[in-house]
């Protein structure tokens, strides 16, 4: 056993083919050697010790393979329109208020979060916002805010002295301490790499 050293060996590793005695000793070697115990199907073989099991592991490979391509092809979510008739006049709406709008694909987590909608009375946008305040590794969101709002009255009801909610200005409390024409927004620019210049 290469792990206790006491006992002949009993089993071998079908990833890293380390050989252990016992049960508690193939949980000793996965902890400590960070192995997971399963086969890597895609290991080299070199052709000198390639044999029939290897070529049975590699055919049974190759049909798990075209088993999942067969059912990724079976599966209606996969093959739906990632935009619909709603979204497209949406993106319209926004072009021609020089607003670059960005549609994730479905199954995202954000996409199904989001809120937002474009009200065509008003001709206005309603925006999902989400506002994070780091010093305090607190966030909210705000669904529905009409474009005709201001930062600056978004915010009011978290971080004004007076009309915040008295729950949320102690979580914020160090964001209550100055004014608001002293707090610094910053917005995140989404499809670009960290450290990138902007």
């Amino acid at each position: 056993c290469e792990m206790c050293g006491g006992a002949e060996a009993k089993y071998k590793c079908p990833r890293c083919l380390t050989y252990s005695c016992s049960l508690p000793c193939v949980k000793k070697h996965k902890a400590v050697d960070g192995c997971n115990g399963v086969r890597d199907k895609t290991a080299f073989t070199p052709l000198s010790h390639f044999n029939e099991m290897h070529l049975l592991s590699d055919y049974r490979f190759l049909e798990d393979i075209g088993r999942l391509a067969d059912i990724a092809n079976r599966d209606h979510t996969v093959h739906r329109p990632t935009t619909s008739k709603s979204l497209n006049i949406m993106k319209n709406r926004a072009r021609k208020h020089n607003i670059d709008l960005k549609i994730l694909p479905i199954g995202f987590t954000k996409r199904r979060e989001n809120s937002m909608y474009f009200n065509k009375k008003e001709q206005m946008f309603y925006w999902h916002v989400k506002l994070l305040f780091p010093q305090s590794h607190t966030e909210y969101t705000e669904k529905r805010v009409p474009s005709s709002k201001t930062l600056q009255e978004l915010l009011k009801k978290y971080v004004d002295p007076v009309e915040a909610d008295p729950v949320i200005r102690q979580k914020l409390k160090v964001y209550t301490m100055v004014s608001l024409s002293e707090l610094r927004i910053f917005m995140k620019v989404e499809n670009q790499k960290h450290n990138s210049i902007r």
